[in-house]
């Protein structure tokens, strides 16, 4: 069994030139962005588009990440487009509240909304996961999380950040269905990691987000850059530099458990070791809350959805004319 390799380094700034360099550095050790974009592929860039109600804190993963794997992407000859489907809002609305209008238009970068289509995955127990279009049809997906703590996963890293796959509503469903059990929505994130298989992942370590996270705590600097093709092995590396239990994480447990995570002793560490990285005092939320959203919430968000699509959008169309 070939190890994987998880590339790890130590960075500092988001300064353009600076971070494109890093970039490179760090994907150097497994042959550079064309080891992973052929001429002509179309290439999904994943960031987390959580909320754009919080700009400034670090919710999301920051545009000059994704300016310059797009960047990257287009000199190894492929034709990058972003996409995300944000439990509440859409893409396009987060995308442009937390700065990427500047990105999007400079590079040409295409967004596109996530769309759902039923897609089996390796579990026949999820085989009924809905996973969008975009994402399952794409030559290359290149996953960009941001590292966060979470209220509800303690962590939200690399396979957390796949979950943005599975369409919008269909999210609070997928909280609802797995109730209060969170090693059952863990195994299902792991599923919906293993259907999508992102062939990259690079992870904005830089400035993460500490606390009560997805959104409501504070950023905190880790000045980590990290990556690898094997999304599970990257979590794993992630919850060693942080110093978090595994066993606390349910997606890093059920990748475990489900035996596609590999131990620490069998990753290959080509730049810098977790060890070297490490924060001794990295912040989880306060108390951990249920992940189910609960019926009123659901029911809530799915109607103000159908509202805007169908009533308050086409009336603002014909408005217009």
């Amino acid at each position: 069994m070939t190890q994987p390799l998880v590339s790890l380094l130590k960075a500092q700034s988001y300064d353009r030139d600076q971070l494109r360099a890093n970039l490179e550095t760090l994907l150097a050790p497994m042959g550079g962005m064309a080891a992973f974009v052929k001429p002509g592929d179309r290439v999904l860039l994943k960031p987390n588009l959580l909320t754009g109600a919080r700009p400034a804190k670090e919710c999301v993963t920051r545009p000059e990440i994704v300016y310059c794997v797009a960047q990257m992407v287009y000199e190894a000859g492929g034709k990058p487009f972003m996409g995300d489907s944000p439990a509440f809002g859409s893409a396009q609305g987060v995308a442009k509240a937390n700065g990427y209008t500047a990105v999007l238009d400079g590079l040409e970068l295409p967004m596109v909304e996530f769309r759902g289509k039923r897609y089996e995955t390796v579990s026949a127990e999820f085989n009924h996961l809905r996973l969008c279009k975009e994402a399952m049809d794409a030559d290359v997906v290149i996953n960009l999380p941001k590292v966060k703590s979470h209220v509800q996963l303690t962590l939200t890293m690399g396979v957390k950040n796949l979950f943005g796959c599975v369409p919008g509503k269909m999210k609070a469903w997928w909280h609802m269905e797995a109730g209060k059990d969170r090693d059952r929505f863990g195994a299902m994130l792991v599923e919906t990691a293993r259907a999508i298989n992102p062939d990259l992942t690079i992870v904005d370590g830089i400035v993460g987000h500490e606390g009560n996270g997805p959104s409501g705590g504070e950023p905190r600097r880790l000045n980590v850059l990290a990556a690898s093709p094997n999304v599970f092995a990257l979590d794993r590396a992630l919850v060693e530099i942080l110093q978090v239990n595994p066993a606390l994480v349910p997606t890093v447990a059920a990748s475990q458990r489900l035996g596609v995570c590999p131990d620490l002793e069998m990753i290959q560490f080509p730049l810098c070791a977790p060890e070297e990285l490490q924060l001794a005092d990295w912040k989880l939320p306060d108390n951990l809350v249920p992940i189910d959203f609960g019926m009123p919430r659901v029911i809530k968000s799915t109607f103000k959805h159908l509202y805007i699509r169908f009533i308050k959008e086409p009336m603002k169309a014909y408005a217009g004319r």
